[in-house]
């Protein structure tokens, strides 16, 4: 299996400035001159990644080795499907396990994956996933953020409900001994959840990949040892 590192090559292109076209406003336009210049954008493209997203799970997994051969792991909030492209270099059908992405848009055809429309808080959504993954999950990623409003607290807050409700959901599909993976923005509810983890499973890591954006407060509870029950 061929595995990708998490660093992007060094290569850096020319700063490119984009003009204010008309009908684009200046925040759409600073954020379409962020991703031609973003090295991490590049770097996605020349690999095939379907998102700038997929070096921070190589980076998390450099850290922490938690993709391996036979896991069952499902992928939350998974589309365009750049955490599942690297799941997938891990994944070797021939040891078993399963890789399922989720999310409530559809996604397009990726690889070996299967794919499952759904509203993970759906109240029949860990039934219906224990079921793709015939069993229990081992391994449970998710990279949600809600949309955001510019405003910081209350991106805070609601990208906090999506990540509290990935952890609830993590404590219900787990294998005693998984591990989960949810992403959080900075801020005052943040520790709330993080204690909340911690009593559900033995270690509780945060993380910010370098592929975080710098002006970015996100980062990564990383939970493993599910305590189960």
């Amino acid at each position: 299996m061929a595995q990708r590192r998490g660093k992007n090559s060094g290569s850096r292109s020319l700063h490119e400035r984009v003009k204010t076209a008309r009908g684009r406003s200046v925040s759409s336009t600073r954020w379409l001159e962020r991703q031609l210049n973003d090295p991490y954008v590049q770097e996605a493209k020349r690999q095939g990644y379907r998102s700038r997203a997929a070096f921070k799970l190589l980076q998390i997994n450099e850290r922490f080795g938690l993709l391996r051969p036979g896991l069952r792991i499902v992928d939350l909030g998974a589309a365009p499907g750049g955490w599942t492209q690297v799941v997938l270099e891990y994944h070797d059908p021939d040891k078993g396990g399963e890789v399922l992405a989720v999310d409530i848009v559809e996604m397009e055809p990726l690889g070996s994956a299967s794919l499952l429309t759904l509203d993970f808080m759906a109240e029949d959504a860990p039934g219906r996933i224990r079921q793709a993954l015939a069993g229990p999950a081992d391994l449970v990623l998710s990279d949600l953020a809600a949309s955001a409003v510019g405003h910081r607290a209350t991106d805070h807050l609601r990208t906090l409900v999506l990540a509290e409700a990935a952890g609830d959901f993590a404590c219900e599909v787990l294998v005693p001994g998984g591990d989960c993976v949810i992403k959080v923005l900075e801020g005052a509810d943040e520790p709330a959840l993080y204690k909340k983890l911690m009593a559900a499973f033995g270690q509780v890591r945060r993380f910010k990949p370098a592929a975080s954006r710098s002006d970015s407060t996100e980062l990564y509870l990383i939970a493993r040892g599910f305590r189960g029950g």
